[in-house]
């Protein structure tokens, strides 16, 4: 509407060159005014000479002859692409990294690089097939910290002077060759086959152990009874044999009384009153007295009791006396084997070095010789 008017007042001409200066006026003043935002700065050119860093908000620049670069001051993320490497050992691999850059001067990064953002990729393309070139395979696998230093490390000194700060490097994959993969897997199946048959090895023979400790405390409290039974038998047997003789003597003695005093008797009849006896049969009667009264009072009303037990020398060839020491002994030697079997026992349960626990074989000869020697002992204490 008001394009149509202006001529009609003005008239043709004139108001033609009115539109014209009026609109290069608000194309002026629009060129003039920079707006920067607050995550950038600008590097301002005028007639392509390098002017100054414009800041953000509104800024106010020479019209028509001045130009502007941006720059984002933030943290930028750079994809590396794929790399092929061969490493050391002669592996080839692929990897591909993650770098996160930061415009530190944005003077710089204008006028010491075109593209710092290219720039940067570029080279962290190439650190990133020569570090992965210094290293061994296992190590490129393994010591992934170890590469992201090395890469930021040879990045800083370069984007240094481009005014780029590299803030961090991180290595996303490394990736051997399919063959060696291949190789790798059946590396890690022989070793696994190999712990797991090491582990069962291991568990067999602490079975074996435990068995063959069980079966030597078994024998032992076994070989321990059937001494123990021995010895009170072989006593039994002789205190029994002691008592058959004493009854056998007793019983010889009353045959003398007996015949002594048929004797007395018979001499009772005669007509004499005056008798000689023999000591022994004097002695033999009175003994004989005392087992028919069942009292050994003596007729002044002294008691005069016969001991019941036997004589030493008959104690001593039976060795009553040392019954309770053998026993006592049979009984410690057995609490200690016992024991020792006990703490070994324990000691395979819970779970010490492998290392520690003694063959079975020696276990078993180890056994076998301490039952010959208390077999020997035995047989020599009888």
């Amino acid at each position: 509407m008001l394009p149509a008017l202006v001529p009609l007042v003005l008239g043709g001409g004139f108001g033609l060159l009115f539109l014209l200066l009026l609109g290069i006026a608000i194309i002026a003043v629009y060129s003039a005014v920079e707006i920067v935002d607050a995550t950038e700065k600008r590097a301002l050119t005028v007639f392509g000479e390098y002017r100054k860093l414009l800041e953000p908000g509104i800024n106010f620049v020479p019209p028509f002859v001045s130009r502007t670069h941006r720059f984002d001051m933030r943290t930028q993320t750079l994809d590396v692409p794929r790399q092929e490497a061969i490493t050391r050992d002669n592996s080839p691999v692929t990897a591909d990294a993650v770098v996160y850059i930061k415009v530190m001067d944005a003077k710089k990064a204008y006028l010491e690089v075109e593209d710092y953002k290219r720039a940067v990729s570029n080279l962290a393309q190439t650190t990133l097939r020569a570090v992965l070139g210094d290293m061994e395979l296992d190590d490129t696998l393994n010591k992934r910290q170890e590469i992201n230093a090395k890469i930021r490390k040879e990045l800083d000194e370069p984007t240094d002077e481009w005014g780029i700060r590299v803030e961090s490097v991180e290595v996303r994959e490394v990736n051997p060759s399919q063959d060696v993969q291949q190789a790798m897997e059946q590396q890690t199946s022989a070793e696994r086959r190999r712990r797991a048959m090491i582990l069962e090895a291991q568990g067999e023979r602490r079975s074996a152990v435990e068995k063959a400790e069980g079966d030597k405390q078994s024998n032992i409290i076994r070989a321990q009874g059937e001494k123990q039974s021995q010895i009170l038998e072989a006593q039994g047997d002789a205190i029994s044999t002691v008592l058959r003789a004493k009854s056998a003597e007793s019983m010889g003695e009353r045959a003398v009384i007996e015949k002594g005093m048929e004797t007395l008797e018979e001499i009772g009849k005669g007509e004499s009153t005056k008798f000689v006896l023999p000591q022994e049969l004097t002695s033999l009667v009175g003994r004989y007295g005392k087992h028919l009264t069942g009292s050994d009072v003596k007729a002044n009303g002294e008691s005069d009791l016969d001991s019941l037990e036997f004589d030493q020398e008959t104690r001593e060839m039976l060795g009553l006396d040392n019954i309770e020491e053998i026993l006592g002994e049979i009984d410690k030697s057995a609490e200690v084997d016992v024991e020792e079997m006990e703490q070994a026992a324990q000691a395979v349960k819970a779970g010490e070095d492998p290392a520690d626990i003694r063959d079975p074989d020696e276990v078993i000869e180890e056994m076998d010789a301490e039952m010959d020697a208390e077999g020997d002992d035995g047989a020599d204490g009888t």
